[in-house]
């Protein structure tokens, strides 16, 4: 009988894909705390398994060694990787998947969500409402204005679709550009400094890479519109977050809505949490019943693929 340890939280309340694994003879390990899986943690996890279904845990070279000889597979409940050592997944011979267009709607979604709560000033007016208040706050309409898309995958060509049903305009920046958008939605690949430079709103669709990280940084907030919005539902890492939070509070641009900081949870003292035109969600973008129901038995079927010697469907390359 095959281990598999889920550190991954929404898959071990999942029961379709813990129904999924046990009907083909896996004892499911239940290794989810209240927060991500530290390297200490899962260091003490690890040993004896067969696959592991993980979320945004420490998975580190020690930690892949410490899975050696019985770890086949790491199923990352999700489309980003950061967080595991590929490279000596690689030399260890453990294959890395991912749940490859699970949470594209959802996320999709969230990032609507997360334009019109800033753009229209929601969060900060209703928390004003429930102190006793009744003072409005001006905003701005998104029909008309220019979204930069960078980033244009699952996600990026979702929320693409939904701009030009807003009346939006989409500019976009991809190493891979898809024609059919172009004629579909009228969207227009450009550079990157011409993105920054006449979007009125920014999303951000890009896994965290030595090329991504600190891709939003001084020089880039200089270059942006004042009264620019920035959207974040990919990795904290993307964004320098200091040069960010000084651009806000000296309104070089207008507002900021993120499902992801550089460490979650961010502390108390985190310069977004006071500034009033930010607003931060806990990485709840695929968090829907839909999405983690894909997600989950996705990630359940990659495992299984490759416990059973098949090619499994969304490898890490």
């Amino acid at each position: 009988m095959y281990k598999v340890l889920v550190t991954a939280r929404s898959v071990a309340r999942c029961q379709e894909c813990i129904d999924l694994l046990r009907q083909n003879g896996c004892e499911v390990i239940d290794g989810a705390g209240d927060v991500p899986r530290n390297e200490q943690e899962m260091l003490k996890l690890i040993p004896g398994m067969d696959a592991v279904i993980a979320g945004v845990d420490e998975i580190n070279a020690p930690v892949i060694v410490a899975g050696k000889p019985t770890l086949k597979v790491i199923s990352r409940n999700g489309v980003g990787y950061n967080t595991v050592d590929v490279q000596a997944a690689r030399e260890n011979d453990v294959t890395v998947t991912l749940s490859v267009g699970t949470n594209n709607i959802s996320v999709c979604e969230l990032v609507f969500g997360l334009l019109l709560a800033v753009s229209r000033n929601i969060v900060r007016q209703s928390e004003a409402v429930r102190a006793g208040g009744w003072q409005r706050v001006q905003g701005m309409e998104l029909y008309g204005k220019t979204l930069g898309v960078v980033g244009t995958g699952h996600i990026g060509a979702e929320v693409i679709k939904r701009a030009h049903a807003f009346g939006m305009k989409t500019l976009a920046f991809d190493l891979y550009p898809r024609t059919e958008l172009t004629g579909l939605y009228g969207t227009q690949y450009v550079s990157l400094d011409k993105l920054y430079r006449e979007a009125d709103l920014i999303t951000l669709h890009v896994p965290a890479t030595k090329d991504t990280v600190g891709m939003i940084n001084q020089q880039v907030l200089d270059s942006m519109k004042n009264s620019a919005i920035l959207i974040n539902t990919a990795r904290g890492d993307l964004v320098e977050e200091a040069a960010l939070a000084a651009a806000l509070k000296a309104g070089k641009i207008a507002g900021y809505g993120a499902d992801t900081t550089q460490e979650e949870p961010p502390g108390k003292d985190h310069p977004f949490i006071q500034l009033p035109n930010v607003v931060i969600t806990p990485h709840c973008g695929g968090y829907t019943r839909e999405a983690v129901v894909r997600s989950s038995v996705t990630a359940g079927e990659e495992v299984l693929r490759v416990l059973k010697g098949e090619t499994p469907l969304f490898p890490v390359k």
